[in-house]
């Protein structure tokens, strides 16, 4: 239960559309910079219909990457340079952080609590902000944590991005696996008094909503003046993104848009499930998307030992909360203990070293039944201490 992938292949029909079109002679060519016109003008119609109909969202304003971590990167490089700043929830996507160290711009941590079921709050925000900032970016729903980002937090935050003349980046990775049959939000609406186009840059991959992952393909959506900059970053990192599986999606798009909702209502009841069934001690923080942020009964180990034992001796694999920190000294290695007695400690350990990432996506319900079991097993077979 670690690592974020769909657990089912795309339908039949993306399958056959892709096999054909990966052996037209048509597919074997470079395409523009940007993708397959006919392709961004149906994710531009398919995002009216997420975020409404009243949605400013035109072709011109979408351009295809290699996969949302390119995307990423190359809406970062056309803000900022070495030595800038750009502000991350902690718990961090990890991809997010390290193209930043890689870039040489600073990560500047935005601790979220778990009071706050881990969304940030903007006040914490506002007081990061310095003249070295370029961006602010977030990920909702969450990954590593599964927290939702409300429509007006999201607000809020485009109003201090603006307030301060930065970009806000926001990673909608796994915006269609929300079922409350609302808009995520509604910064892209013609009738926000401020136009979007002016702070905001979307970040979307079709990797999870449409299980292909091995395909790499993603997407940003800003004004088309910021394109014109982004276009340099990705005429030479990608040249253009991939074609095949643009051809075959384009026409399939709107028809896809049920095997979506249905993927979503299954994850959903697996979210239900999963903490229905863990046993007492284990409480779920926050969970959404493909993610369940999970708080373990032990006061005295480190979530790292925990994730660790549970691998080792149970198998379930799972990540801990450090692997989503700034602090990664504890990582470079593996520890050596004397026995597994020896990783408990004297204290409590931090609460931030309580928190295990569990990914739901990739299991079916038995192995979620199973793998609650098993954690139920746990406090027997380790005989740390409990809360």
């Amino acid at each position: 239960m670690s690592q974020g992938v769909p657990g089912i292949p795309p339908p039949e029909v993306v399958q056959t559309a892709l096999g054909k079109a990966a052996s037209s002679p048509s597919s074997f060519g470079y395409t523009s910079w940007d993708g397959e016109p006919a392709l961004r003008a149906a994710l531009a119609n398919e995002m009216k219909i997420t975020y409404g109909k009243g949605a400013d969202i035109q072709v011109e304003d979408v351009a295809l990457t290699s996969g949302c971590n390119l995307a990423f990167v190359a809406a970062v490089m056309s803000l900022a340079d070495a030595g800038d700043e750009v502000v991350l929830p902690v718990p961090w996507y990890f991809n997010h952080q390290m193209a930043l160290n890689l870039l040489g711009i600073k990560a500047v941590p935005l601790k979220t609590r778990p009071e706050d079921s881990f969304t940030p709050s903007v006040e914490a925000c506002r007081a990061l902000i310095t003249s070295k900032t370029r961006a602010i970016v977030l990920v909702t729903p969450n990954n590593p944590t599964g927290a939702t980002y409300s429509p007006s937090l999201i607000t809020s935050f485009f109003a201090l991005a603006r307030e301060n003349n930065v970009a806000l980046i926001i990673d909608e990775t796994y915006r269609d696996f929300i079922t409350t049959n609302e808009p995520p939000h509604t910064l892209f609406s013609s009738s926000n008094p401020f136009h979007w186009r002016s702070t905001f840059i979307h970040l979307f991959s079709f990797s999870k909503s449409y299980c292909l992952p091995g395909h790499r393909l993603g997407a940003i959506v800003a004004s088309p003046e910021l394109l014109s900059s982004i276009k340099s970053v990705l005429d030479t990192l990608q040249i253009c993104p991939p074609r095949p599986i643009q051809l075959a999606l384009t026409p399939l798009l709107p028809d896809l848009r049920g095997f979506i909702k249905q993927t979503a209502i299954q994850l959903r009841d697996r979210h239900a499930l999963f903490k229905e069934r863990l046993p007492e001690g284990w409480r779920v923080g926050a969970q959404g998307g493909y993610f369940a942020f999970v708080r373990h009964p032990y006061p005295r180990v480190k979530a790292l030992d925990v994730s660790r034992r549970l691998a080792e001796e149970v198998g379930v694999v799972t990540l801990p909360a450090s692997f989503f920190t700034e602090d990664k000294r504890e990582l470079g290695g593996e520890t050596v203990v004397d026995g597994w007695d020896a990783v408990e400690l004297e204290r409590q350990v931090a609460e931030e070293e309580r928190w295990v990432r569990f990914s739901v996506a990739n299991v079916d319900d038995d192995k979620v039944k199973g793998v609650c079991e098993r954690l139920k097993g746990c406090s027997e077979l380790f005989k740390w201490k409990l809360d």
